[in-house]
């Protein structure tokens, strides 16, 4: 036998011995993870499983990562442990996962490395990661309490009328809500729980009503924003709205163009008795000394349902400029044939007052107002209203500027001295013991009207009216005698007398309250430095003041 041979020979015993030490060693290791093997840098080559999992948890206990949680943009983090954020590991997947490996190996490579255990060979070293998760729902309820603080709500931006440009604007811009997004971040933290800075966005929301909105809201506030004439079908009448006052009828309001209800009805009616001609009753006329009948005459009113669905409609329309009225034809509630003749009407009760120191401007009006009413006769069971027999104060009624009360103030106004027809027209209407529907005092003590302190009544047009309900069971006809040279007025009250007596008590005066100091009003008409008394001073009373029939 050759050298060469003996060589083989003994590689062949050698290989034997080695197959006889590998069915050895590879029983003894049938149950251990092969040597090299880590599972998230912990050694486990050459444990049992059971023994694996005892170290990779006690190793990934004592060492759970730490996260730091980040609010984009705003310079707020938070450092905390991972599992306060739902963060897991899984050491039985992972040692599965290590499992898998160890037993893939090669036989040859395996039994290297029982024999590197003799110090023969070292196996080559692998390292199988964690298996690790995240509840979202930890996650995201964890980062809503951390940044809770950061959430802002979003500010609505406001519109109105601006008093400076007299236009309706923007007043203030809306700013958007702010909060950081929790869920987001809870979501990207369990796609990769690797992570070990974790950033919150921060998500925006808008107001509710923006800018942006307001301004188209603004815009139509101003187109709506014109004069209006208001017009009467069927008749030549006509009112108008000035741009400021077409405003005063609506608001604008984040929710869009809203109309003023209250304001809205009470212009329509203010229009809408400016634009009716009411019927004519049959009256008395009282000419030559004596008394004449004259006839009725029908009306035109505005038809109060229809009209005021036209009034809402046509400003809500910035094209509109022209609004018509629908109406209604109004017949008279006295015809010539209801009037009884002027022989059988008696004097049932007259009241007067006096007017001296009068301007002739104020003398004007209450010869007017006088003239106006004179012959107004009232039906049984009707309404006298003095307005509506005044027929409206204005110049083309044929009434003229002075001084008036508005305000608790006396001004310049159209009409000063209709209340002394008014209050001598409750006067007697008063002591012939009609029932009071409407009755307005003075915001003051009027000189004219006293010594009868308290006995009167205000009106003023539109709206302030003197009312009394005709309970006599006959029409009652209302005269007026009015004598400028004694500066005396006196009305009486006409009909068929019915059978009371009335008597009106004087005024009762409870207390008194002492005058105001005086007061100064700029008057541009009036020259530099100089100054003019338009009233004085009176104390205000209490009092009470009642009839009693029989």
């Amino acid at each position: 036998m050759t050298r060469a041979t003996k060589t083989a020979l003994l590689g062949l015993g050698a290989v034997g011995l080695l197959g006889g030490a590998l069915a050895l060693g590879m029983s003894a290791q049938a149950d251990k993870l092969a040597p090299g093997l880590r599972v998230g840098g912990v050694d486990v080559g050459g444990m049992t499983p059971d023994a694996a999992l005892i170290a990779v948890r006690e190793q990934t206990q004592a060492k759970e990562p730490k996260i730091e949680v980040q609010a984009t943009g705003t310079g707020k983090s938070w450092t905390l442990s991972a599992g306060k954020l739902g963060y897991q590991v899984d050491p039985q997947a992972s040692l599965a996962a290590a499992r898998k490996l160890s037993d893939a190996r090669p036989w040859t490579e395996r039994a290297l490395g029982v024999l590197g255990q003799m110090n023969l060979t070292q196996p080559k070293a692998q390292d199988v990661p964690l298996v690790t998760k995240v509840d979202p729902a930890v996650a995201q309820a964890t980062i809503g309490k951390l940044t809770a603080d950061l959430a802002t709500q979003p500010v609505n931006a406001t519109v109105g009328f601006d008093p400076k440009t007299r236009r309706y604007a923007v007043l203030t811009p809306d700013t958007p809500g702010r909060k950081a997004n929790a869920e987001a971040a809870a979501k990207a933290f369990a796609a990769d729980p690797s992570q070990r800075v974790l950033k919150v966005p921060l998500t925006e929301w808008p107001a509710q009503y923006t800018a942006a909105e307001l301004s188209k809201h603004a815009e139509l506030g101003n187109k709506l924003m014109r004069g209006v004439t208001v017009k009467l079908d069927g008749s030549d009448r006509a009112g108008s709205l000035g741009p400021l006052q077409v405003a005063n009828l609506y608001w604008v309001k984040p929710e869009g163009i809203v109309l003023d209800d209250k304001t809205l009805k009470g212009a329509f009616e203010s229009l809408s008795y400016q634009l009716d001609q009411p019927a004519q009753n049959a009256r008395y006329a009282w000419r030559d000394g004596v008394w004449g009948k004259v006839g009725e005459k029908p009306g035109r009113v505005t038809d109060p349902q229809k009209g005021l669905e036209a009034f809402r409609k046509g400003l809500l329309d910035p094209t509109k400029t022209t609004i018509t009225f629908p109406s209604v034809q109004q017949q008279p509630a006295i015809k010539l044939a209801d009037l009884p003749s002027p022989a059988k009407l008696q004097l049932i009760a007259s009241g007067s007052s006096t007017y001296y120191g009068s301007s002739a401007e104020r003398r004007t009006n209450v010869a007017n107002a006088a003239a106006k009413i004179d012959g107004t006769v009232v039906a049984p069971g009707e309404n006298f209203s003095f307005l509506q027999s005044l027929g409206g104060i204005s110049p083309e009624n044929g009434f003229v500027g002075g001084l008036i009360i508005s305000g608790g103030r006396t001004v310049d106004g159209l009409g000063g001295g209709v209340c002394q027809v008014s209050t001598t027209a409750f006067r007697a209407l008063y002591q012939a013991g009609l029932p009071v529907v409407e009755r307005n005092q003075h915001s003051y003590r009027v000189k004219y009207y006293e010594p009868e302190v308290g006995f009167e009544a205000a009106v003023y047009d539109p709206g302030v009216d003197l009312k009394m309900k005709n309970d006599t069971g006959a029409p009652i006809l209302i005269r007026t005698v009015n004598n400028n040279n004694a500066s005396r007025l006196e009305i009486q009250v006409w009909g068929t007398k019915p059978q009371r007596t009335v008597s009106v008590s004087p005024a009762v005066i409870l207390s008194r309250s002492p005058h105001p100091a005086p007061q100064y009003v700029f008057n541009p008409n009036l020259p530099a430095g100089a100054s003019k008394q338009v009233d004085w001073a009176q104390d205000g009373y209490n009092l009470y003041q009642w009839f009693v029939q029989f």
